[in-house]
Parts: C-alpha cells; sequence; structure tokens
C-alpha cells in the first residue's frame, strides 16, 4: 500500500509540473468521451453482479464478489468472478450449468462498482481541509468534490484553484476554477462537471 501510495503522489506531481509553466484555460474544460467510458472491466472484490438466467428465475440471482474472488451460483456452487469480465463470467456460468439446462442463456451485469479496483476516480489536493480520491460518479461536479474534501482551509487562495484534465498523449491541460464565487457567491460559471482522471488543486495563498 505504502508503495501504491507512493505512486499516486508521483503521477498528481508529474501531472500537475506539467502543466505548471502553462497559464490555466479559462475556457470551459473539453470532454473526452473515451474517459467516460469503463472498457474491459475487470471485477473486482464487493462488485455486486446480476446473475440472470434465461426462462429460470430460481437459478437467477444478485451477489457480492467475496474476498476469494468467487461469488455462488445456485446448482453449480463457486465461480470465479474476481479479474475477470462480466461477459467471461457468463461464460463460465454457462459452461457449467450445461450439465443440468438445455442450452442455458446467461447473462452478467455489475449493478454496484465497489473494489479497489475500479480505476475511475476524481482527486482533490492542496488547501482543503481532507485531500482526498473520490470514485467517479456521472453528475460530479468541482463543489461535490470540495465539498467532500471539507471545504477549502484558511490559508487556500481558492480563485486560484485549477482543474487538470488529460488531453491525451500522455499531457493534461489546467483549466482556472473560480472557487470563491462558487463557495461565497453561488456564481457557478466555474462549476465545471468532472469526469474519469480529473484532479482538482487549490493553492495556498502568498503571504
Amino acid at each position: 500500500m505504502k508503495r501504491l501510495s507512493v505512486l499516486v503522489v508521483l503521477f498528481l506531481a508529474a501531472m500537475v509540473a506539467g502543466c505548471a509553466s502553462v497559464a490555466p484555460s479559462t475556457q470551459p474544460p473539453k470532454v473526452n468521451p473515451d474517459a467516460m467510458a469503463v472498457k474491459d472491466y475487470r471485477i473486482g472484490v464487493d462488485d455486486q453482479l446480476q446473475v440472470t438466467v434465461w426462462h429460470n428465475p430460481e437459478l437467477s440471482v444478485s451477489v457480492p464478489v467475496r474476498p476469494d474472488g468467487k461469488i455462488t451460483v445456485p446448482l453449480i456452487g463457486d465461480v470465479q468472478a474476481g479479474g475477470q469480465t462480466p461477459e467471461e463470467v457468463a461464460a463460465t456460468i454457462r459452461d457449467k450449468l450445461q450439465a443440468y439446462v438445455r442450452d442455458p442463456q446467461v447473462a452478467v451485469i455489475l449493478t454496484q462498482l465497489r473494489s479497489h479496483e475500479y480505476l475511475a476516480r476524481v482527486r482533490v489536493t492542496g488547501a482543503v481541509r481532507t485531500p482526498v480520491s473520490l470514485p467517479y460518479r456521472p453528475g460530479m461536479t468541482v463543489l461535490d468534490v470540495v465539498l467532500a474534501a471539507g471545504g477549502v482551509t484558511e490559508f487556500a487562495a481558492p480563485d486560484r484553484t485549477e482543474l487538470f484534465r488529460h488531453a491525451g498523449q500522455g499531457d493534461s491541460q489546467a483549466y482556472a476554477v473560480r472557487l470563491s464565487k462558487i463557495l461565497n457567491s453561488g456564481d457557478l460559471g466555474t462549476n465545471y462537471p468532472l469526469q474519469p482522471g480529473d484532479v482538482i488543486t487549490v493553492p495556498q495563498r502568498n503571504f
């Protein structure tokens, strides 16, 4: 875990440093459609799965992934789910059920993404009360994550806040956020919608 924390800190530092010499854009952040999609998601511990067997409701269950990475399905018992895609789990269940059910049609759907392997997150750093890394959810905004971080400290320079977003080819773009106006005046002009991978940095004011 220590190594992972160090890697995350280094990643954030490199991301911010890459934009430090460039003035932040005053334009709204560009949306990257690819970042909004989770491709080939690998199931992790604590994820919730809905297993549906067509025309066999007694075999259809909603189950969490256990710490050993397995789920239990009626009639066939334990099935490995951790590290697999939903399609791979469905294929395994279908193969096992063929000994009991004629031509089983199986679907596996992720109903809740809870595992630590889900990397679509947004982060708040700098002069906030509790720097946090949060799982992304649709509709999340700058204000949402700043409030989740406990708000800014008395040493913050909120109107110099920046939103860093991946711009492709390993680069990132900085966007100016007028956080003081959002928090104190209700001016939501820079309360931008977020997307996975965004980093919000609130600097300290100069003394």
